[in-house]
Parts: C-alpha cells; structure tokens; sequence
C-alpha cells in the first residue's frame, strides 16, 4: 500500500516486541525514517535496525521516569529535525492471574505507572514537540487491548489501565491535538490475543486457545502483522486523513461472550 509515510519520521515504542517490530518492519517498507524505543533491550533494537533499511534511530529509556521520556523526544527530534507519528505501544501484562482482592498495591502501580502513564507522559512529550514545531498534520496512536473493551479477569490492573488510556486519553487528546496541529490526528488499536513473545507461553495451552477462540467469530489468535497494518492505516494522513477519535479491535471479531462450542475449535489451528 501507499501510504504517504515515505520521509515520514515516526517513533515507535517498545519497537523490540512482536508488535513493535512488526509495526517498525510495515513503516519501514512504506519509506519512513524511524526512531525506535525500547527499555532494556539493545541488542534486539540493534538488530531490529539493521534489517530494516531505512535511517533509523534507536534509544533507551524507561518510559515512566519523566525525564528519560523528554530524553527520547528531544533525541528523537535533535537526530532528525521533525517527528510526525508516534505509536505508542510499551507496555506490559502481568502474567500471574490475580483477582483485586488479593491484588497488591505495588503491582497495581506498577502496572498502572508501565501501561498508562508512560503513556501521558509520551503523548505530552509529543505535544510538546509539535507545538514548539507546528507541523500541519500529525498522527499519535496508542495501543490498547480488548481488555480495555470486555474487562479482564484477573488482570484489573491491566484492563483499567488500558481502558483509561483507550477511551479517556484517544478522545481526548483528538480535541486537544487539533488546537496544535491542524491536521492532527489521535486513534487507538485494540488487539486480542496476538502471537508474541508475550503470549506465546499461554497460547502453546491448548485449552486456554480454546477459551480464548470461543469468543470471537474467527477461529484463530491475530499474527502482529495484522495488528501492525491496522496501526500504519490509523498512522496514515492518506489513508486515514478523516479518521480520528476512533478505538479499533483487531481481535477476529470478538465479543464478550461464547460464539463457539469448546469443541469446536481446534487449538493447533490457531
């Protein structure tokens, strides 16, 4: 597709997992210049950089240290003078099923400090860029996660961070962008189960798969491509030029309740 990225600078977060890279490797053959973050892991950025082919920028940080996050942008912008996207998708998901009342303090916090107030804090260090810029047209989409849309039990923390960041911040921000950029725009993606290296310790259990695709009308989990190209269409003033405020769910058409037998599906399938 043509998207009109080409020389586009678009900085993605958490670029060293299974969506963030995906999205780095779409952007990357649409011609964009790409700044990538992540927090630890600088081999996986290093190598990531080099497959992709295009001028690319990597930088660590810990996305909820406010200083570290301006560090990024303003490294971001000092290396190539502009930033017109930014995808934000660092996040994390605790994998030890909790329920609230035995939930502690600290990993709610935690949680909520990873998922949802690196992302204020990104999405401020964004603005901050393009008011001191005054681009015509920018783009700024965030990813959520079903869990956001259904809830997620045993994972509160999870869900309520996702949730605010999906429904209060996306439309939000898409009215404060505006004052800004007049062409700016603000979405979010909602993923379900994707094949990552996140998940992909509790998709090799075939009875949580079939939990899983029992929900939704497409009987298998979403491959971080497909995730990947619903956020560039979102990236894109060409192609989504009009589209802003908008939560959309790449999640095989998933609903909050059973759409299948157990013994309908088939786990190797997925």
């Amino acid at each position: 597709m043509d998207s009109g990225l080409r020389d586009k600078v678009v900085l993605v977060t958490g670029a060293s997992g299974g969506i963030g890279s995906a999205v780095a490797r779409l952007v990357a053959q649409e011609g964009a210049r790409l700044v990538l973050h992540g927090h630890k892991n600088a081999a996986q950025l290093a190598k990531l950089k080099a497959e992709l082919g295009v001028e690319t920028y990597t930088h660590l940080a810990d996305l909820t240290v406010e200083e570290e996050v301006e560090g990024l942008f303003e490294a971001a912008v000092g290396h190539f003078g502009q930033l017109d996207v930014v995808v934000a998708n660092a996040g994390i998901w605790p994998k030890e099923d909790v329920p609230i009342h035995r939930m502690s303090l600290e990993r709610w916090e935690r949680t909520l400090a990873t998922d949802l107030t690196s992302v204020f804090l990104c999405a401020r260090a964004f603005f901050r860029v393009l008011d001191r810029l005054r681009p015509e047209s920018a783009a700024l989409v965030l990813v959520g996660s079903t869990a956001a849309v259904f809830g997620e039990e045993g994972h509160a923390d999870y869900a309520a961070a996702k949730a605010a960041m999906t429904y209060g911040l996306t439309r939000t921000l898409k009215n404060e962008i505006v004052r800004i950029v007049p062409r700016g725009r603000v979405n979010a993606v909602c993923p379900g189960w994707t094949w990552t290296p996140m998940s992909e310790e509790g998709l090799r259990d075939p009875d949580l798969v079939r939990r899983v695709l029992t929900t939704r009308a497409l009987r298998r989990v979403a491959r971080p491509e497909e995730v990947a190209q619903a956020i560039v269409f979102l990236a894109s003033e060409r192609l989504a030029g009009h589209v802003s405020g908008e939560i959309l769910t790449v999640a095989g058409g998933m609903e909050g309740r059973l759409l299948h037998h157990p013994a309908e599906v088939d786990p190797t399938q997925a």
